[in-house]
């Protein structure tokens, strides 16, 4: 009954995953392993408009990052007053931290769902429509990623998972960040007993988000650095105004302008002679 109520809500995307499966193999030709990873990227392109918000939210925090530092840096001892300031913050300037995470989130009902898919494909899919469900004759994307080359296939999943971790996180914090990059290693003694396929399907979408965050890096501008000030720069007071004794608009020696524009007798000037030659 638990199984039914978790797989029942998403019973119509499991169906929509299968029958788009089902076209890439019998009318575009190709293999079931191929037909995933196609399936994987018909899937990414139409996520692209949520992750255009996504990386818009991530310049948005960026160019925002040093006024939320000094917030939290003033209110560091009074945390329910830090939480109030911050959302203030994100709603004068429309900012949504958690529009970082919607392509991440979105893809979680597919990958359940994908799951549900290959877990029953020898019975729902194979004995209908046929074929090979080898991928480059490593593996077997029914069999359990422990099976065969799986553990190869865990191990390159993994350092995908790491460096799309990395390009996803790089607004976040420090601890934040360790920790999105250390679920990876986490979750691996749960996925070997995952469908290879669905390590195929990860593994795709890692790769993707890696290309991505490559060319996103590039088209994204880094927000400017803010002005450092330290105590011994002076203040830049307006300039004095010119003395106008000279016909260049140099102050003439010996005398000194007040701020009426009088000259006032300044210490008398002294002459140094030169020496001269010996007498004879």
């Amino acid at each position: 009954m638990r199984l039914l109520a978790i797989t029942s809500p998403l019973r119509p995307l499991e169906n929509a995953l299968q029958d788009v499966l089902v076209w890439l193999h019998q009318t575009v030709g190709f293999s079931w392993a191929w037909s995933i990873i196609a399936l994987t990227v018909i899937v990414r392109v139409l996520l692209v408009p949520i992750t255009v918000r996504q990386i818009h939210s991530m310049q948005n925090l960026q160019a925002h990052a040093p006024e939320m530092k000094a917030i939290q840096q003033k209110w560091k001892h009074d945390k329910q007053r830090q939480n109030e300031e911050l959302m203030k913050f994100y709603r004068e300037n429309k900012i949504n931290p958690a529009a970082s995470c919607l392509p991440i989130v979105l893809q979680i009902p597919i990958f359940i769902s994908l799951f549900y898919v290959l877990r029953q494909f020898d019975e729902r899919v194979l004995p209908t429509y046929g074929g090979s469900v080898d991928w480059l004759g490593l593996v077997n994307i029914t069999d359990p990623v422990k099976h065969g080359w799986g553990p190869l296939l865990l191990v390159i999943y993994v350092a995908s998972q790491l460096s799309s971790s990395y390009f996803m996180s790089t607004t976040m914090q420090g601890a934040q960040r360790v920790l999105l990059m250390a679920l990876p290693i986490v979750f691996v003694p749960f996925l070997i007993s995952f469908p290879s396929g669905l390590m195929l399907y990860w593994l795709t979408t890692n790769l993707w988000t890696t290309g991505q965050g490559l060319v996103t890096r590039r088209l994204m501008p880094k927000p400017s650095p803010p002005e450092k000030r330290t105590s011994r720069a002076p203040a830049k007071d307006d300039p004095a105004p010119a003395a106008s004794g000279g016909a260049d608009g140099k102050e003439q020696p010996g005398r000194a302008v007040t701020a009426a524009g009088r000259r006032v007798a300044g210490p008398p000037r002294r002459v140094k002679r030169k020496r001269g030659g010996p007498r004879r």
